[in-house]
């Protein structure tokens, strides 16, 4: 099988795409925007709690991998898992985005990238409208739950 070689125009537009780094279609619920405006008292978690997700000593309730989906399936699945974990009261979810490699024998600027495009967009989803209402605080995981290529994700509590 051989591959077809990308045109000018496609590749200048791909490079365009991938330095803007915005999701492709963005999901945006209406109910959990609402939400995060009645959401008040104090954000994020407290030191005790922060010490141990440090030291990796609290097991995620769910996790989901997104290996091998693209930008925008991943995008659309993060948000309804993300939704679906909070309704069910989960606090401390795993979000599995892998380090990213680019393949060795591209030499193309956009493969140049340190990361992998799921773990760069994925704490930018994190902080949409839709999913921060749902989120007490986010960050990269213990290595014994995949360490740069994943990340916690503590939920607030149900109301």
């Amino acid at each position: 099988m051989t591959r077809r070689t990308t045109s000018d125009e496609e590749r200048k537009l791909f490079e365009q795409t991938f330095k803007e780094g915005r999701p492709i279609n963005p999901v945006t619920s209406k109910k959990a925007a609402a939400k995060k405006g009645a959401v008040s008292g104090p954000c994020g978690i407290n030191g005790a709690t922060q010490d141990r997700l440090r030291r990796g000593a609290i097991a995620p309730d769910a996790r989901i991998d997104l290996h091998g989906m693209t930008q925008q399936a991943a995008h659309r699945t993060l948000f309804a898992w993300l939704a679906t974990a909070h309704a069910r009261g989960h606090r401390l979810v795993l979000v599995i985005t892998g380090k990213g490699n680019p393949k060795n024998g591209e030499n193309a600027p956009w493969m140049m990238s340190p990361h992998g495009v799921l773990k760069q967009m994925v704490p930018r989803w994190l902080n949409e409208p839709g999913l921060a209402a749902l989120i007490a605080s986010s960050g990269p995981a213990h290595a014994r739950h995949g360490g740069e290529g994943a990340l916690y994700v503590y939920l607030r509590k149900r109301r």
